[in-house]
């Protein structure tokens, strides 16, 4: 089963991030000359404060970034307390006063620092570095308060029934989402720091013992190997850590909802939360993850089942539906009955262009229309992309540059577009769509077949993070299946997946049906 786990990327051993970099230099015991060297770094940066006081007699600097400290606890909680203890501290040092501070200040992580760069560091990180004349170390005191929105349910991810909570843009609070609904101390964070400019923060997170240890080396590894300037959002991650970066599939799962990452790392999944962007990774995947949403898992097992082969039928409608329309109507009408090809030949009369010209034409019209509507204000949007597709579709029509078929053809496959749960698998169907058409043109049904078989071959070659792509139906396991091809009740479904939960597979004892095994012992009992 192991075997299954080797990545198809060869990496490099682990190094850090910036393998050559320039010695840290060392705090100053003058006050003056670390000032002289703090005023130089952040020259032109007016949100940076720099406070003169006197503590144990000697001249003190305190900095900190305007905006990003709570100015509420510098001053009546930090500075406070700081005059309060200063008699108290037998050793007027700086380290005496840490101490101190460790068992009375109420708020804020404290810590020492003995290099100019961790001094730096710790201002930028949202905490108040305080610096004493004659000290060469540093005090620095978190008190950070960075603006942030609320907890509230992802717009692009909306469910009937399930949680309504969304991950935000800090990683702390992401992680505090999780941890309220993995009440374990297996559950397990790993840190990160990525990116020369931006510094940005990346969470690993897993549960020890569940996921493997081969797959999260791997994630390790790929993390502390990407070298680059600046990270914004959890994509610029998801391109240096997948396999295969030229294949229009995604290998790297991405949600804004905890739910969904949860029940992803009870499965032997890990997951990477970047500061700064509210859509989580999570790792490894395979092709038919894309395919479920959450909702599956909040409604009884019938429902969902019928719901999935509903979405399975809608998703090769949306992947095929103009190849089939363009193959028959060039190359095979007699696969057409009599009355339809009679009817879809008068509607075609009047266009001058082939149904391969056709079905391009509009297929770019239409992806138009849907671009513009993302990006147009959300009050307007919806309705431009409605309306500006049955404007033009029957514009288009009446004009006889298109037929009527052919807009009903592409209508019915932006319908199934929205079916698919996840927005990047729906692109790629959108994007595969073209080819297929082009083959469909040039070669009838011979190019669909063989763009189909080149697309079965591609996934079946691909994998996540050494996982194959198309598992568990490639290679075969049939107690996957049970939430492939239909979803088994909860009860039913009592190992985690075949090859990213073998360290610890049994999730439900045998024989855990508590309803009717109850009410059986109930009515012997009330028999009695």
């Amino acid at each position: 089963m192991k075997k299954w786990m080797r990545s198809s990327r060869s990496h490099k051993p682990t190094q850090e991030l910036n393998p050559v970099s320039e010695p840290k230099m060392v705090m100053n015991d003058k006050l003056d000359a670390n000032r002289e060297q703090l005023e130089k770094t952040f020259e032109n940066c007016s949100d940076i404060a720099l406070q003169s006081l006197v503590l144990f007699g000697k001249q003190t600097l305190m900095v900190y970034v305007d905006g990003m400290v709570d100015k509420m606890l510098l001053e009546h909680e930090l500075l406070q307390t700081v005059r309060d203890n200063e008699s108290k501290c037998e050793a007027k040092s700086l380290l005496s006063l840490a101490e101190q501070l460790r068992h009375t200040l109420r708020v804020g992580q404290i810590r020492t620092a003995d290099t100019f760069d961790a001094l730096v560091k710790g201002v930028l990180d949202g905490g108040v570095a305080i610096v004493l004349d004659g000290e060469p170390s540093v005090l620095i005191v978190g008190l950070e308060r960075l603006p942030s929105r609320s907890v509230e349910e992802p717009e692009a991810e909306p469910l009937i029934r399930g949680p309504r909570e969304g991950f935000i843009e800090q990683v702390q609070t992401n992680i505090i989402l999780l941890r309220k609904r993995l009440k374990t101390p297996r559950f397990k964070i790993e840190s990160f720091t990525v990116g020369e400019l931006t510094q940005t923060k990346v969470a690993v997170v897993y549960i020890d013992g569940i996921a493997t240890d081969s797959v999260v080396q791997e994630v390790r590894e790929r993390i502390t190997q990407i070298e680059i300037d600046g990270v914004i959002e959890s994509n610029y991650i998801e391109e240096f850590i997948e396999d295969m970066p030229f294949s229009p599939f995604p290998q790297v799962h991405t949600t804004e909802r905890p739910d969904i990452v949860a029940a992803n790392l009870l499965e032997g999944k890990i997951a990477i939360l970047v500061d700064g962007s509210p859509a989580a990774l999570i790792v490894p995947i395979t092709f038919w993850n894309l395919l479920l949403s959450a909702e599956d898992y909040y409604e009884r097992f019938l429902i969902p089942t019928f719901i999935r082969y509903i979405r399975f039928g809608f998703i090769l409608i949306s992947l095929f539906l103009p190849s089939l329309y363009v193959a028959v109507a060039a190359f095979h009408p007699e696969m057409i009955p009599t009355n339809l090809l009679l009817s879809i030949a008068g509607a075609r009369e009047a266009s001058p262009f082939p149904a391969l010209a056709e079905a391009l034409l509009m297929e770019i019209t239409f992806e138009g229309l849907r671009e513009a509507g993302v990006r147009l204000p959300r009050q307007v949007g919806s309705a431009v992309s409605i309306v500006g597709g049955l404007v033009i579709g029957q514009a288009a029509v009446q004009a006889g540059i298109v037929s009527a078929p052919m807009v009903i053809v592409v209508s019915i496959t932006a319908i199934a577009n929205f079916t698919i749960p996840r927005f990047n698998f729906a692109f790629s169907t959108r994007l595969l769509r073209f080819p297929l058409i082009l083959l469909a043109g040039t070669l009838g049904l011979y190019g669909i077949g063989l763009g189909f078989v080149c697309i079965l071959i591609h996934l079946n070659s691909l994998r996540s993070f050494g996982i194959p792509y198309f598992e568990p139906v490639a290679p075969l396991s049939i107690g996957g299946l049970k939430d492939i091809l239909f979803r088994a009740p909860h009860w039913a479904m009592k190992l985690r997946p075949r090859l990213t939960g073998y360290n610890e597979p049994l999730r439900v004892p045998s024989g855990q049906r508590p309803g009717p095994n109850q009410s059986h012992e109930t009515d012997k009992k009330e028999g009695q």
